[in-house]
């Protein structure tokens, strides 16, 4: 991918109607919402996208992202540190992996036998403290330290979704950015617009009740209403004559589109569907939440989507639902052993698929949070009883927020694995070789898309344009 271009500009969409992930999940009616200007002035804007913005695509390449909120404990996972103190120490056993010289802790058997195929990352750096900053500066490349009510630029998910929107239609009839059970709290498109928000699929998998709405109708009555309903290109044909020689209702025809498609596209129910999955691989990968999820990841993927988010976050984190594990929140060694198999699992499985599957060239795979946790422990009383937390008021161990040094794993993406890249000091408070920041992270991402991370900008809502990637470059080590 060649950087010597000039720099490119891209104005910011416009935001219509609730935007597309409420459109597709409430069916073609919304179209019945929208104004003709209105129509008019986001398709002028989509042509003047399209005019002023080139983007290097490799249009099978995908990504995704296994997302950890709260943050998981380093040193309770990937960087353990034997030789620190007590007050520091894992109370895990360290085990080695099947790379030489990298050990894991005890509650990652399953990961540690397939370490040959990821790169584990032990030098991720930021310097946010809390939630909120800390997703928007590894997810955006936000730099402010303090935490806002809600973004201030676009997640790389929803410039990815953008950027490849301009590449031309796509040839798969599902969605280019899915998010299952996906990370919104703190991160979400800010001036892009909620049309490249993702296609949200929320629920448990496992559940026997679990179904995706408004995707795949079989039903010939429903798919035939659902035509009835969508009367605005009939309503507009007089004036599509009129303004079509510009090219100005193209874009929406392609919205329509995609939306029809699915909507009433058997091969979208299909691609959703884990009941079509082997049993055995359904066991693979574990028969819960976390399992599933992932599975139902590599078959979205595998089906054409090109973006997947998801979250590991709920009743399997312990009482409080995710990964922060201070103290008041869960006891942290408990939080991690209630865990460490599903995850373990899940995980696991998911590597194992990404090659057998032959995705490993195009699919890059990347498991993070937003940080790790303090290497020396805390102590302070539980604020509630429950999974992997002691009855309110009893002392109990935790870790804290941590953005100095932490660590994620990658695989796939046509890297080379068996690797792990950086360090942390003696007590894993500090990275300090080969660190890396945001703005390596998000380069990294974007290139394996084919984004050209170097010279794109995209228009604020004062119209001032703002770089995708700040400061950074891609990370050698995770370039296929």
């Amino acid at each position: 991918m060649s950087h010597s271009q000039a720099t490119q500009y891209c104005p910011g969409p416009i935001s219509f109607a609730g935007g597309r992930r409420a459109f597709l999940q409430t069916g073609l009616a919304g179209f019945a919402t929208l104004s003709l200007p209105g129509i008019l002035k986001m398709q002028a804007h989509s042509q003047a996208m399209a005019a002023e913005t080139r983007t290097e695509s490799r249009s099978k390449n995908a990504i995704i992202m296994v997302w950890q909120p709260g943050g998981l404990s380093h040193v309770d996972s990937y960087d353990p540190k034997p030789q620190a103190g007590s007050e520091y120490r894992t109370p895990f056993n360290l085990i080695d992996t099947k790379v030489p010289g990298l050990q894991f802790t005890e509650l990652l058997p399953k990961q540690a036998a397939l370490a040959d195929k990821m790169v584990v990352l032990r030098s991720m750096r930021q310097t946010a403290g809390g939630h909120p900053a800390g997703s928007m500066q590894l997810l955006s490349g936000d730099p402010d330290m303090r935490d806002k009510p809600k973004p201030r630029y676009p997640d790389w998910m929803t410039v990815a979704n953008y950027a490849r929107s301009l590449s031309g239609p796509r040839q798969s009839p599902l969605p280019s950015y899915v998010g299952i059970n996906p990370p919104l709290e703190y991160n979400g498109p800010a001036y892009l617009g909620d049309t490249y928000s993702p296609f949200v699929v929320s629920g448990d998998p496992n559940a026997p009740t679990f179904n995706v709405p408004n995707i795949g109708l079989t039903d010939a009555g429903q798919v035939k209403r659902l035509g009835r309903r969508s009367t605005l290109r009939q309503n507009l044909d007089t004036l599509e004559r009129t303004f079509d020689k510009q090219g100005e209702l193209a874009a929406l025809d392609e919205f329509e589109t995609q939306a029809m498609t699915l909507l009433t596209n058997p091969a979208t129910k299909e691609a959703f569907d884990l009941s079509k999955e082997d049993p055995k691989t359904r066991d693979r990968y574990g028969r819960n939440a976390w399992g599933q999820q992932l599975l139902l990841a590599r078959r979205l993927i595998e089906a054409g989507v090109d973006v997947l988010t998801t979250s590991l976050s709920g009743p399997l984190c312990g009482r409080v639902q995710n990964w922060d594990d201070h103290a008041v929140n869960h006891h942290v060694f408990n939080a991690m052993k209630f865990r460490s198999e599903v995850y373990d699992q899940a995980v696991s499985a998911l590597i194992e698929d990404i090659y057998d599957r032959g995705l490993n060239e195009r699919v890059l795979v990347c498991v993070t949070g937003e940080f790790g946790r303090t290497p020396k422990i805390s102590y302070a009383a539980s604020t509630g009883g429950g999974d992997a937390s002691a009855p309110a008021g009893t002392t109990q161990p935790g870790r804290d927020h941590w953005p100095r040094g932490f660590s994620n794993i990658w695989f796939g993406g046509g890297i080379e694995t068996g690797k792990f890249v950086g360090a942390t000091d003696k007590r894993g408070e500090d990275s300090i070789e080969r660190i890396c920041g945001p703005g390596d992270f998000l380069a990294t991402i974007y290139h394996h898309l084919g984004i050209d991370w170097a010279n794109t900008m995209i228009r604020d809502f004062n119209g001032r344009p703002t770089r995708i990637v700040e400061k950074g470059k891609p990370i050698p080590e995770l370039m296929g």
